[in-house]
């Protein structure tokens, strides 16, 4: 019935002369009517997806392609994830810009869409907004301008003060160096605790783990080795100075701010720069500030300056991390941590080096944080960070007992491997090191003793 009433219009449609139908006009009414009949059965037997494919085909085959491949549009929003239909040309962990004026980082690139990460609040992006590309990927600015600002992990500050002028900028991703720019460490880095420089030493680019539970003292320790750094930043030898880069990371603002008013009260603010992304932030911007600070303390080390850089702590780094790679619908694995995590602390604590005369003689110095849970340095992250930085020198181990035997510091040294490096400390320093670790094992051994039959101690423990 459809056939024919459309033949009948295609009939009536055109001239007839002398009124009278042509062959040739019936022919090619009755050719139309069997084509559209054919299509008509043929949309019948394809399902509603099919169908819809189709007019996809049909529509992208328009002249809108070209928009298509430099902006696209919201299809879902949520939990700091969009979804973007469009963006064809973007590049991996390229910054996108949202009509309200937030920024993204596109992390997942798939045939039909675009997974982008928010960075901010994703309630001022609505469904159906225009995301355009913007050709860079994630930088932050860097240089000494930085020096005494409090940013966030986009390298804006956040302290009230005014903006950059610098247009010096840098990638956040950038590889680590080589084998051939390297050299081994021969610097040391005095970080002020008599109990680490003597028993522990570290040299300027290595890598120190910190870990330990939560209110052992792992940030004081931080704190303190950036205030020792004054006496070397106010001289003129620029190779004995230390820039500081503090990366503070799910932490409370609260505790950001006094951390702040410490290192001005004591005049450490000047050559420090700290970069907070604190729990209140979206987690893309927990996940980013780790390598935001890294890419800062970079520009000291590739001009032939030296840099230490403190991440506190990085286990909320993976735990960002990990929400994002799950609403992303990456599969998960072990502790519903993302495959590739181990790779996260891997790529960042690895820029941490000491470079050849070559190639400047700078350095940039690491020392992660990672907190446990009850003492259990066995979990996942705690044991992916300790093969990162327990093949250079160590890691400094903070526990509750030794608090409760009445130490100053809960830094526990008998459990703290070491390693002595006669180009850091000289040969005289790896003595002294190896009697100060005798002194403290023969020590002790009997205040366990005393410990477990709930003696007093007879002397004070040895720090």
């Amino acid at each position: 019935m459809f056939s024919a009433r459309v033949a009948a219009a295609f009939a009536r449609s055109v001239p007839r002369p002398g009124g009278l139908i042509s062959r040739n006009t019936l022919g090619v009414a009755s050719v139309a009517a069997r084509n559209i009949h054919a299509s008509k059965s043929h949309f019948q037997r394809t399902g509603t997806a099919e169908v819809s494919s189709i007019l996809e085909e049909r529509i992208l085959g328009a002249d809108t392609s070209a928009e298509l491949e430099e902006t696209g549009r919201v299809l879902s929003i949520g939990d700091g994830i969009a979804r973007v239909y469009g963006l064809r040309n973007v590049q991996a962990e390229e910054m996108v810009e949202f009509s309200s004026g937030l920024k993204g980082m596109s992390l997942n690139l798939e045939p039909d869409n675009v997974g982008v990460v928010v960075f901010g609040n994703d309630r001022l992006i609505k469904e159906g907004d225009v995301v355009k590309r913007t050709g860079a990927i994630v930088d932050v600015p860097v240089g000494e301008e930085l020096l005494g600002r409090v940013v966030d992990a986009l390298g804006n500050p956040i302290d009230g003060k005014s903006s950059f002028t610098s247009k010096t900028r840098r990638r956040v991703g950038l590889k680590a160096p080589g084998i051939i720019p390297r050299i081994s460490v021969r610097e040391p880095m005095q970080t002020g605790i008599k109990a680490v420089d003597s028993l522990v030493p570290i040299g300027r680019g290595q890598r120190e783990l910190i870990i330990g539970d939560r209110q052992t003292g792992k940030t004081s320790i931080a704190i303190d080795t950036i205030i020792n750094q004054k006496r070397f930043n106010d001289g003129v030898d620029e190779k004995k100075k230390l820039y500081c880069i503090y990366v503070a990371i799910g932490q409370k603002r609260s505790t950001v701010a006094q951390l702040v008013k410490r290192l001005t009260d004591a005049d450490a603010m000047k050559y420090t720069i700290v970069v907070s992304a604190t729990a209140s932030d979206a987690a893309p911007l927990q996940y980013l500030a780790p390598y935001s600070g890294c890419s800062m303390g970079e520009y000291f080390r590739d001009n032939g300056k030296h840099a230490l850089i403190i991440y506190d702590d990085l286990s909320k780094q993976a735990v960002a991390y990990r929400q994002m790679s799950l609403l992303l619908r990456r599969p998960p694995g072990r502790e519903a941590y993302p495959g590739d995590v181990f790779y996260l602390h891997s790529r960042l604590l690895e820029r941490a080096a000491k470079m050849n005369d070559s190639f400047g003689g700078g350095s940039l110095t690491a020392l992660p944080v990672i907190e446990t849970q009850a003492g259990d340095v066995s979990a996942y992250i705690p044991t992916n960070v300790i093969s990162i930085t327990d093949g250079q020198v160590g890691r400094l181990i903070y526990q509750y007992r030794i608090i409760e035997w009445g130490t100053i510091t809960s830094l526990s040294l008998l459990a703290t491997p070491f390693l002595m490096q006669p180009r850091t400390v000289g040969l005289p320093g790896c003595k002294r090191t190896l009697m100060a670790h005798v002194q403290l094992l023969v020590h002790q051994d009997p205040q366990v003793l005393l410990h477990k039959a709930a003696f007093k101690e007879i002397f004070p423990q040895f720090v």
